[in-house]
């Protein structure tokens, strides 16, 4: 086998994986109903153009598609990045109205670990 062959079945089987994440946020968002708030959309809108983007690259690999996925993948990094502030802006809200005067660690503690999972919008 020669490293084209290789590259291009490595490139295949990352963006097969990426896809499957991708819908599996999907189901796994809409079984939760993720759906309370607007904002809580966003996650659903990113993974679909991630989807398109995805499908695109798998369809055809040119440079126009790749450049395109690399451009989204980054904006949904940044989504990803904001919905992790988000879970902890709403898990530090629902401490200090629960807590008015708890200490600076159990602020942190259930900033951190609350009911809004920290590392999920990753």
């Amino acid at each position: 086998m020669t490293t084209d062959v290789i590259l291009a079945r490595l490139r295949r089987f990352l963006l097969v994986i990426a896809g499957l994440l991708l819908a599996g946020t999907i189901i796994e968002l809409w079984v939760i109903n993720h759906t309370k708030e607007a904002i809580q959309w966003l996650p659903f809108i990113l993974c679909g153009v991630g989807l398109v983007v995805v499908g695109a690259a798998l369809l055809r690999p040119q440079r126009s598609n790749l450049m395109a996925l690399r451009g989204v993948m980054g904006v949904v990094t940044l989504g990803s990045v904001f919905g992790v502030i988000e879970h902890i802006e709403s898990n530090l809200g629902f401490v200090l109205e629960i807590h008015p005067n708890a200490t600076f660690d159990q602020i942190l503690s259930g900033a951190l670990g609350g009911a809004n999972p920290l590392l999920a919008p990753g």
